[in-house]
């Protein structure tokens, strides 16, 4: 029989779900265990991760609740300050410009602020892209991003442009993903024996847990983790993002001429596996509350990993990308002005200017967003030498 985990008794230090919250949760549940059951009593991690936030109606992005904001279960940079999108707008017409035009596409563009904000930068110094594509796999937040840039941009709402899959013109131009990359689902594996084993989701007596098995082909062929598993004692646990590769091969085979900026939190691989991460970097976010158990709360919570940037940068070369910048999120965001842009606010209103002092330390301070959140930039069938690495270019970090 399968067993539903009690929510409100797994949550302790977590807001208890109302009971239509916790219908909700029941009902992707049996949907998970369902397919558990069908493929022989277990599914991967990557599989689950895949439920659990995009099953239609009943994934955590696909349901329809308020996910981002004050509001929601988390905050991200361009909902703490307009200077975060105005900042990659100013990228942004450095590539437009030496093209003389083109489009920026933008992967789940999120509440849509940060298009408006991009969009209204961008025709502040007179930049506009002859399209704002966004690719959206949430059917809500697409209705949410349509409405917030109708009302708030309708001049230009006719260049902005919802799509369900990459087009197959070529786009020349400039990507942008924020906070994307962590919301793939990943694999999980475990080392044991000088060898690797993954961490599979079964069906326990209390509900969804874990069991080890043998790896499948997405782990088995990973030479890194097999050294990793040399490296490492038994029971060092981590991730690895299978869906990453393919996903910039799709990129590239979609571009022309173009620059990606990828903005997310991780690190450089060797930091990504360091010994001391002995359990992963799985992270689970519900009503601005953080905790690390996937398996409760089902389509409730979001579920993110950190980003192995290395990785990022070898499967961007196998896709045919240059690698053209890695920083941090302050020195990208210092060096596309963003202390310039400060000037841009009256100094005589102190309590704006306190707010933004607050907003700023927030999106660049290493305590708060600016160490941990990376920048990474690859560019097909161009060689700018981009602005916001103009002040610290890690890529030797990589």
């Amino acid at each position: 029989m399968k067993q539903f985990r009690d929510v409100a008794a797994q949550c302790s230090q977590l807001p208890v779900p109302d009971a239509f919250a916790q219908a909700h949760s029941r009902a992707l549940f049996e949907q998970i265990a369902d397919e558990i059951e069908t493929e022989g009593g277990s599914i991967s991690f990557a599989r689950f991760m895949a439920l659990a936030l995009y099953a239609p109606g009943l994934g955590y992005y696909t349901a329809g609740a308020q996910k981002f904001g004050e509001a929601g279960d988390f905050v991200t940079a361009p909902e703490i300050s307009p200077l975060f999108s105005h900042c990659l707008a100013h990228q942004a017409a450095q590539v437009l410009r030496a093209l003389d035009g083109g489009d920026i596409l933008e992967y789940g563009a999120g509440s849509g602020v940060m298009a408006l904000e991009i969009m209204r930068e961008l025709a502040r110094i007179d930049c506009l892209p002859d399209h704002y594509y966004i690719i959206e796999l949430s059917a809500d937040l697409r209705q949410r991003q349509q409405q917030r840039l109708r009302e708030n941009l309708p001049q230009l709402s006719e260049r902005v442009v919802w799509l369900d899959a990459l087009p197959e013109v070529p786009i020349n131009g400039v990507v942008f993903a924020n906070e994307v990359l962590d919301a793939m689902p990943v694999n999980l594996f475990e080392v044991q024996g000088e060898g690797l084993q993954e961490v599979k989701v079964v069906l326990g007596e209390q509900g969804l847990t874990y069991a080890l098995s043998e790896t499948g082909e997405d782990l088995s062929k990973v030479g890194t983790l097999a050294e990793l598993a040399k490296q490492r004692p038994d029971g060092y646990r981590s991730e690895y993002n299978a869906a990453v590769g393919p996903w910039l091969q799709s990129m590239a085979s979609a571009l022309g001429e173009a620059a990606v900026f990828l903005v997310d939190y991780g690190y450089p691989q060797h930091e990504f596996y360091h010994p001391q991460r002995s359990g992963g970097s799985l992270m689970c976010h519900y009503r601005h509350r953080s905790h690390a158990d996937p398996l409760i709360l089902l389509g409730l919570q979001d579920i993110t990993a950190h980003v192995d940037f290395t990785q990022v940068a070898e499967e961007a070369h196998r896709a045919g990308f240059d690698v053209s910048g890695f920083t941090s999120q302050a020195y990208f965001l210092m060096s596309l002005g963003l202390t310039e842009r400060l000037a841009d606010n009256d100094p005589d209103d102190i309590k704006q200017q306190m707010l933004i002092a607050q907003q700023v330390r927030k999106l660049t301070m290493p305590n708060e967003m600016g160490e941990l959140f990376k920048v990474i930039a690859l560019q097909k069938g161009l060689a700018l030498p981009l602005q916001g690495f103009m002040m610290n270019d890690q890529r030797g970090r990589l």
